[in-house]
Parts: structure tokens; sequence; C-alpha cells
């Protein structure tokens, strides 16, 4: 997809997002389970079809056909269409994104993207999440889109490790937000996603 970076482009980037060095986030706590930065990331605890936002994202896997988790609740309620929609863009490589319409969602769109599974860090999985999340942020750009939504991409059935994956997240949609404007909204539902998630918010 244009403007999307490829798992070797990825590894073989100068520096990658993790190596930047990590931001003091200092966020106040909101009603209704928010708490923001001033940097507009904002973490959510609770759906991620609760927000009204341009896009959500989908952690999809390569087949873009559904299955479980946040993939089947948003393709549960997006409806049939979907999975119609996503049929020609499969397969997706891990790491890039595709783009559909939101159908039961609308007037959301949904980004798709498949995270790593997790092999105990042998086989670039840090880079591969990295680029799910700057991938998504460039294309909410360039769609010149003002809100995007992330679950914890890669942290259920894939199993990364959840704090290293909160780390990974914030720290890209901070590099992001220093020339962007976007609002980013960092979603999680389960404990373990939303300590992790607190921790650095």
């Amino acid at each position: 997809m244009p403007g999307c970076k490829s798992l070797e482009q990825v590894k073989h980037s100068e520096k990658s997002l993790s190596e930047i060095g990590w931001c003091n986030l200092r966020g106040l706590t909101c009603a209704d389970g928010l708490r923001q930065t001033s940097t507009m990331l904002t973490f959510y605890q609770g759906s991620l079809l609760d927000l009204e936002v341009d896009a959500i994202v989908n952690a999809a896997n390569s087949s873009l056909m559904g299955g479980g988790g946040v993939d089947g609740v948003i393709h549960r309620a997006a409806g049939p269409e979907l999975k119609e929609a996503c049929r020609p863009l499969a397969p997706c490589p891990p790491g890039e994104v595709r783009v559909t319409e939101g159908f039961g969602l609308a007037p959301r769109l949904i980004f798709h993207t498949v995270g790593p599974i997790w092999r105990g860090g042998l086989e670039h999985e840090d880079a591969v999440l990295e680029a799910c999340y700057w991938n998504c942020l460039e294309e909410a750009r360039d769609r010149s889109l003002k809100s995007l939504a992330f679950p914890a991409i890669s942290t259920g059935a894939y199993g990364f490790p959840t704090d290293r994956a909160a780390n990974i997240a914030v720290n890209t949609c901070k590099v992001f937000a220093k020339d962007n404007e976007l609002d980013i909204w960092l979603v999680a539902i389960d404990r373990k996603n939303i300590l992790a998630l607190e921790n650095l918010l």
C-alpha cells in the first residue's frame, strides 16, 4: 500500500522508534475513565466502539476475514459487508495497514493492521509492532483525519508482553505527535493492558 513501510524497511531503518528514548508523559485524570496528555494522546478504558472517532484500528489477522478478540467484535458490529470489502485486500503482511469503510460502524473508517506473533523477541516483533502503529498514524495523516483509536495490538492471542507493547504504542504515538496534529486514543478493556498503559500515561 502506498506510504506503508514493509517489515524489511523497518528492519533496515537507521533508527528504530524504540531507540529514540521515552518521553516523560504527564497526564491528568479525567472523568469516565479517561487520562489525557497535552500531546493529544488519550487513554480510554472501555470498548473501542464507544469512541466517536474518524477511524478505528482493527487488530486483524493476515486473511482479514475476522477472528477472535477485537477483530471479531469489529466484524460483528460492522456486518457482513466488511468481510466482502476485506476479501480483495488480503493477505495483509504483518506491520502493514489496509483501509475499509466502516459499514455498520460508519461514518468511522476501519484500519486493519496485522500485529506480530510473539516469538521471544527473536523475529523483529518490536519493529513489526512499531510499524503497525506508525503506518496507521501515517495513513490517518495522509487522509486528513482528525482522530484515530487503537486497541492493544498483539497482546491477546498473539502473546506480545503487555508492558513491552504499551511502551511501543505510547512511544510511537508520542514521536508521531511531535510533528503531526491528530487526536490519538489508546484503548484497553482488560486489566493487564489497562495497568500497562496507566503506568505510562
